[in-house]
């Protein structure tokens, strides 16, 4: 099921991209980190299943 995978990849890494704008934006540090926790899940997630390790 690579679809999802690639879903998971692309969602982390747009997730990434926002912990960077909000860090910029001095928002506060708790976003931030859980934005930060939410897209190295994603990404964890879909290069796990890439590999074919977890689901």
């Amino acid at each position: 099921m690579t679809g999802l995978s690639t879903v998971l990849i692309v969602v982390g890494l747009f997730l990434a991209g926002g912990v960077y704008s909000f860090q910029k934006q001095q928002m506060p540090k708790s976003v931030v980190l859980l934005l930060a926790i939410g897209s190295a899940m994603c990404l964890l997630a879909g290069v796990l299943r890439i590999q074919g390790i977890w689901g």
